[in-house]
């Protein structure tokens, strides 16, 4: 089985066996305040992880989940040229790794991400898929007060370039995002950076539109 395919299989096989935490809250959240609040955590994207997708022309590539309109979403594998508001660049780790070391390099940082910063992801988080071999990350956030989960993927398109790392960070539900999705990337991005990738963060000069929307 190619190894995109493989990748999309194990996160169904996650799903089936009811590892993806749909109804409760994460055990990292910072607050029980508002426990009593009803959440609106929107269902799970049935099309994640890596799959022959079709562009604006309708010819395929391989690729994570495209963005949708709504400023609240951001793909490196969406081409900039056809969506520059939700294109972002891929990250890339230093040539002498391996795709395992890098993948579980970029796991120990998720794993060290403190909910809360710049006052979001306030409802914790969880690793739900990570494949270190194959080279693919699945993560949900979850936002304190209504409970919105974000998912977040980083995965290893051999095609799109051996040390390069895909990512897509989007909302389930909604319009706006407040600046939460790059918040969250910059976060991660500047950490990677620290320790030797390549990893540029969402900036106003490139996303303008996104920024000036959610007034972030």
């Amino acid at each position: 089985m190619p190894a995109a395919l493989t990748v999309a299989s194990s996160l169904e096989e996650q799903e089936q066996t009811h590892l993806v935490p749909n109804a409760n809250a994460f055990d990292n959240k910072i607050s029980n305040q508002y426990d009593d609040r009803p959440k609106r955590r929107g269902p799970q994207p049935k099309d994640l992880g890596v799959s022959t997708r079709k562009d604006v022309v309708g010819e395929d590539y391989l690729g994570l989940k495209p963005c949708g309109s709504a400023p609240n979403c951001f793909c490196s594998t969406d081409n900039v040229e056809d969506d520059p508001e939700h294109s972002i660049p891929s990250w890339t780790y230093p040539k002498q790794m391996t795709k395992s070391q890098a993948f579980q390099q970029l796991k120990d940082e998720i794993e060290r991400y403190k909910p809360g910063q710049g006052n979001i992801d306030g409802g914790g988080f969880k690793i739900v898929v990570a494949d270190v071999e194959k080279g693919y990350i699945y993560v949900q956030f979850e936002a304190l007060k209504n409970g919105y989960i974000d998912d977040v993927e980083f995965a290893c398109i051999p095609s799109l370039g051996e040390n390069h790392v895909q990512l897509r960070s989007s909302s389930r539900i909604g319009y706006l995002d407040f600046g939460v999705n790059a918040k969250r990337i910059n976060y991660i991005a500047e950490k990677m950076r620290n320790i030797g990738w390549k990893a540029p963060g969402v900036e106003y000069e490139t996303h303008k539109g996104y920024f000036l929307e959610n007034q972030a």
